[in-house]
């Protein structure tokens, strides 16, 4: 599996030599804000740091990360909001920006979530099917746009309601095989499209704090319409149903559980199929490894929040295992081939006012293994 490692280069400053004083006494209180967090646990908290990654078909990847964390009117009462950003360039000449959100507003009575994608970077084709081989059939270059938002209101406790959009485009697409042999076959959408999907949610959600959630449930259902006659190049349905128990096991453990469906009719563009593997689930997988209209996914996940070590209540880590399946149709569904992943992590407490980790995991499969660092759990 060609998976990234992403370092936080802030470790590396400890190690650089750094030539002025006031910038020694800046970087030292920068650390210090977050190794050892002593401010109010209703303020607000940033954090910007670099960020290094390479993989072959990108060469050496430089970027900055940034995550900010507060409470509506500093009511700790009020769930903790988070939004997360990411830039980076490649010395390839490809470069992207990621934005991802989770905002509560005052008494918790709206709700906002999405994600942003913007980027000129190379995705990997395997082909479409739970059959397609272990090796990628192509390169696809091309420049992308991806706004997926939803504005949800409390209709009653935990229960949300709203309006859902997706709007995915991916112009200057390029499909480079990856080598002599049967020619490729082309799939729907390989020239580039622009989609528009229109749609509504309906989420329960018991968490309080979306990146490390201890007790509490969360369940969404959403139905999007990509049609014509709102400029969409396809026409397709798309109902996605994703739902999430936590439970805590003792002082510090939590058990975890997903499942995910995705179902999906009508002629869809390979770029908007769903996608199986990342960095949050079928962790192991490249995103896009499996890829067809339909897919069912779930994982299990035991969280030691923080390891009983004496000398440092800072340092935790997870166990974690997967199953998963893509298909064409709902009849084509067969519990005799899922493919697996499982692994386990390291945690640190970044900021300990606010019960926030960051997460080194490595994850294995029937065909390789990958390494994912992030701020926040998995899910």
């Amino acid at each position: 599996m060609k998976n990234k490692c992403w370092v936080l280069v802030f470790l590396l400053g400890i190690l650089l030599t750094v030539r002025t004083a006031g910038a020694q006494s800046f970087l030292k209180r920068y650390i210090n804000s977050f190794l050892n967090d002593t401010s109010d646990i209703s303020r607000p908290q940033f954090l910007l740091y670099p960020t290094l990654a390479y993989a072959p078909e990108t060469s050496w990847e430089i970027g900055f990360s940034a995550l900010y964390v507060y409470y509506a009117n500093r009511d700790t009462t009020h769930r903790l909001s988070e939004i997360n950003a990411f830039t980076f360039f490649t010395l390839e000449n490809q470069y992207g920006l990621w934005l991802d959100h989770a905002n509560y507003g005052p008494g918790d009575r709206w709700f906002l979530l999405g994600r942003i994608r913007l980027q000129s970077f190379p995705l990997l084709y395997y082909g479409i099917g739970n059959d397609s081989p272990p090796d990628f059939l192509a390169r696809v270059d091309a420049n992308q746009v991806w706004v997926k938002e939803r504005v949800l209101r409390k209709v009653r406790d935990n229960l949300f309601f709203g309006l859902e959009v997706d709007w995915q485009r991916m112009q200057q697409v390029e499909f480079i095989p990856s080598g002599e042999g049967d020619e490729l076959v082309l799939p729907a959408g390989f020239r580039g499209s622009s989609n528009v999907g229109l749609g509504l949610g309906l989420v329960y959600d018991e968490r309080h704090n979306v990146l490390n959630v201890r007790n509490g449930l969360f369940s969404e259902l959403a139905i999007m319409r990509y049609n014509p006659f709102w400029e969409s190049e396809f026409n397709f349905t798309s109902i996605l149903s994703d739902n999430r128990i936590y439970r805590p096991m003792g002082k510090n453990n939590v058990l975890a559980a997903q499942l995910f469906g995705q179902f999906q009719s009508g002629t869809v563009p390979f770029n908007q199929l769903s996608l199986m593997g990342g960095e949050s689930l079928m962790r192991g997988y490249y995103t896009g490894r499996y890829r067809d209209r339909n897919q069912v996914a779930g994982q299990i996940e035991m969280r030691f929040l923080p390891f009983a070590l004496g000398f440092t209540d800072r340092i935790g880590g997870a166990l974690f295992a997967g199953a998963g399946q893509v298909f064409p149709e709902i009849g084509a569904f067969d519990w005799k081939r899922m493919v697996w992943s499982a692994g386990g992590g390291l945690r640190f407490l970044l900021f300990p006012k606010k019960d926030i980790y960051t997460r080194l995991d490595y994850a294995f499969t029937g065909e390789g293994s990958g390494f994912y660092f992030f701020i926040g759990e998995s899910f």
